[in-house]
């Protein structure tokens, strides 16, 4: 015969309950097994006929029917009264449960002083998802570095209408001037052709001269001989000759000055004994035009100093807005779960101002005994089943605290589940904890199935 399988011991108020339970089901089976004893001096009933008319039913027949009665309504009490311990026993399950969500500590970004926001909801400790709770106002904010920006752009709004002014000034200045020089080279380049055409005619002349000249000195050695034409006189032919040769040859040297010259003025170069190669009306000319191009840099300078100051002071007056006012907005679908200032208060920056519950991650939180605890591991599947006998709902396990001790983020801690010191945190998705419904501290336990966990 196998030998019987130790059973695990169990809480002692479970224990107790139970044999209470199981002394009352005996002492009804006996009392039932008396009361079907049939007596010996109960008399037979006959067979009836029927077709003959029905006689009274006997008295014992009525005895019988109670008796039967009172057999099945025994063994329903039996069965109901004897399977719900049984089904408890057999459960995996929580000693207590609570419903339960995580803690958003809001705090203060600025120094300031607190003032309220009405909310967008009828119910005052409901908020939703970006909405304004609470408003802080700093009057004495730092903007010493925003005043500096808007006079630096006062002084740069100023003086750009003197640049430009100065600008088109110079511009019509190196107009002028370029004016005088273009004139100045078209009258250089005109005197210097009619030179050329001077210069050309004096050539033109003296070679005439050469010409005549070389004809009476070929007149003159031909009558030489004769003696006609004496040695003075030639020689002085002779010379003039030579004379007019040279003339011939230093006038066109003189055209080919002046050529060059022409040549050079014609390409903005000016040659001469008395001036540079550039006259002072160019001269003057190009000193205007890099002043116009400094004006002109200083103008372009200018307005991208504007355009910088503009940016710049947007965004520091964005900036002391915000060191000057700040708006505490709720990060997650809630409920306020505690206010920790006034309207009217003057906070600093950092201190915690509210306790917001994020509803939107409510979970369950159990504790259990430690032979339940040894069981469990992190993905099983569980179900929460409320005190108040509503449906339950189905989650899993995502952590297990022994007795190092629970996340203090949540709204009830841990800790108050006293009666043991080993928790469960259950996932459950299909809670419904948004807005009104919001059920943290709503009292259960949790029923285990340690045969489905998740892949």
């Amino acid at each position: 015969m196998n030998q019987a399988q130790p059973q695990k011991p169990l809480p002692e108020g479970d224990t107790s309950v139970i044999k209470d339970e199981e002394a009352g089901a005996r002492g009804l089976q006996r009392d039932l097994q008396d009361r079907l004893q049939p007596a010996d001096d109960e008399p037979v009933s006959e067979p009836v006929n029927d077709s003959a008319p029905h006689p009274q039913a006997p008295a014992g027949s009525g005895r019988w029917v109670r008796r039967l009665l009172k057999v099945g309504i025994g063994l329903a009490l039996v069965a109901i009264f004897g399977w719900l311990p049984l089904k408890a026993v057999l459960q995996t399950s929580s000693v207590e449960a609570v419903v339960n969500a995580r803690i958003v500590t809001l705090r203060s970004p600025i120094d300031g002083t607190v003032s309220a926001k009405p909310q967008s909801s009828t119910q005052l400790s409901v908020v939703h998802e970006g909405d304004t709770i609470l408003h802080v106002v700093n009057a004495r904010g730092d903007r010493v570095r925003l005043d500096d920006l808007r006079r630096q752009m006062s002084r740069m709004e100023n003086e750009r209408p003197s640049l430009a002014a100065k600008l088109a000034a110079a511009e019509t200045s190196q107009q002028d001037l370029a004016r005088q020089a273009a004139q100045f080279r078209d009258g250089r380049i005109l005197q210097l052709e009619a030179r050329i055409a001077e210069i050309q005619t004096a050539i033109e002349a003296a070679a005439a001269r050469r010409e005549e000249a070389t004809a009476a000195v070929e007149r003159a050695s031909s009558l030489i001989k004769s003696g006609s034409v004496s040695t003075v006189e030639m020689a002085r032919l002779t010379r003039e000759q030579a004379i007019a040769h040279q003339t011939e040859i230093g006038a066109q040297r003189r055209l080919d000055a002046a050529k060059v010259e022409l040549t050079a003025a014609r390409n903005g170069t000016y040659l001469g004994d008395s001036y540079n190669d550039r006259p002072s009306s160019v001269q003057r000319e190009e000193e205007m035009r890099q002043r116009v191009n400094d004006l002109r840099a200083d103008l372009v300078h200018s307005d991208a100093e504007i355009d910088w100051l503009t940016h710049e002071i947007a965004s520091e007056q964005l900036h002391y807005i915000n060191r000057a006012e700040a708006d505490i907005k709720a990060p997650v679908a809630g409920r306020i779960w505690e206010m920790m200032t006034s309207p009217g208060e003057d906070v600093r920056a950092g201190q915690p101002l509210l306790k917001l519950l994020d509803c939107s991650g409510a979970v369950v939180t159990a504790n259990v005994t430690e032979g339940v605890y040894n069981r469990l591991r992190l993905g099983e599947q569980a179900s929460f089943e409320p005190n108040d006998g509503s449906a339950s709902i189905k989650g899993e396990i995502v952590n297990l605290t022994g007795a190092s001790g629970a996340p203090a983020n949540l709204a009830i801690n841990p800790d108050a589940l006293n009666k043991e010191p080993y928790r469960v945190t259950v996932s459950m998705p299909e809670l419904d904890t948004t807005g009104k419904e919001c059920a943290v501290g709503r009292t259960g336990r949790v029923v285990f199935n340690t045969d489905a966990a998740k892949p």
